[in-house]
């Protein structure tokens, strides 16, 4: 007979893998929101396209990741 926890039950990983999707969609935003405002003085312009860049890539793949991967 086995134990199971509670942190081993469906809806809690389901719960766990929407507010990590959550997570990386705010701070994706956040990123690029503060590379649009480096971007803006010259002297911070290269700083802001790879914040807003990788700001971008946390929104999208926030968005379109898979949700439930077995891996």
């Amino acid at each position: 007979m086995t134990h199971t926890s509670v942190w081993q039950r469906p809806w809690v990983i389901a719960t766990e893998n929407v507010l990590g999707h959550l997570v990386a969609i705010v701070v994706g935003f956040v990123l690029m929101v503060v590379g649009l405002a480096l971007g803006v003085t010259m002297i911070m312009l290269p700083v802001g396209i790879v914040v807003g860049l990788v700001g971008a890539v946390m929104f999208v793949g926030g968005c379109f990741a898979h949700v439930g991967s077995n891996s």
